[in-house]
């Protein structure tokens, strides 16, 4: 997204089939858009900015056919890195296959073993309450952080810190830290912003399965942190 660390292309393509399962779009897509959000946040040509209503920053910009999904030009042009690598280029025409393998297995491997309607609720359970959870979760960092929290650092947007959206998304509700700092691969800056995504990050990086984490450091004596890359 901000190429805030490196990891091997087999390691690449495993978190982005990861990322399909989350029923939001391919990757360019998903990529472009935050790009294009990072480049107008709260301006004019941000694609989910509350300025145009809570509601419409929260799913009213998917449900009226306002998103980028099909404006490839757009797409290619905010995120030509992905643009140019073929298996991002499948997963991204093709984003729908990943869910709907597990969603088959899941019904299969429920009705085996426990007869049809546990199939279904596994079905259920696995796809629908995930996906919809998910959803609103991802969608809140549009909305919420937004709108209410604390603001840490001056940016030009109004990005705010969430603590309840981080616990909700795994630390993504850090949000005014990432605006401020979007290249850092941790977003809980402080001791006591619990970053879970990070904390994955760190854990490849301890497995030698990334490289040059950028890491945005921060104390209360250095209001602007810096960043820094580990490897």
């Amino acid at each position: 997204m901000h190429r805030g660390y490196q990891v091997p292309k087999v390691i690449e393509y495993l978190l982005t089939i990861c990322g399909t399962l989350a029923l939001e779009g391919g990757p360019i897509a998903w990529v472009a858009t935050h790009r294009i959000h990072h480049q107008h946040s709260d301006r004019l040509g941000d694609p989910h900015t509350p300025q145009e209503g809570t509601w419409w920053a929260h799913i009213g910009w998917i449900i009226t056919g306002r998103a980028l999904n099909t404006e490839t030009e757009t797409l290619a042009h905010y995120a030509p890195d992905l643009a140019r690598n073929r298996v991002q280029v499948w997963l991204s025409k093709y984003h729908w296959v990943p869910l709907t393998i597990l969603g088959i297995a899941l019904l299969l491997v429920g009705t085996l073993t426990g007869g049809f309607m546990a199939g279904v609720s596994l079905f259920l359970w696995g796809i629908f309450l995930r996906v919809t959870l998910g959803l609103h979760a991802t969608w809140l960092v549009n909305s919420a952080t937004h709108l209410h929290g604390g603001r840490r650092f001056a940016t030009r947007d109004d990005s705010r810190n969430s603590w309840w959206v981080a616990l909700l998304t795994g630390g993504e509700g850090w949000h005014n830290n990432h605006h401020a700092h979007p290249v850092s691969a941790r977003h809980g800056l402080a001791w006591y912003e619990f970053d879970p995504n990070y904390y994955g990050i760190w854990l490849l990086a301890k497995l030698k399965l990334a490289k040059h984490v950028q890491i945005a450091k921060f104390t209360r004596r250095d209001p602007e942190p810096s960043v820094s890359g580990t490897e």
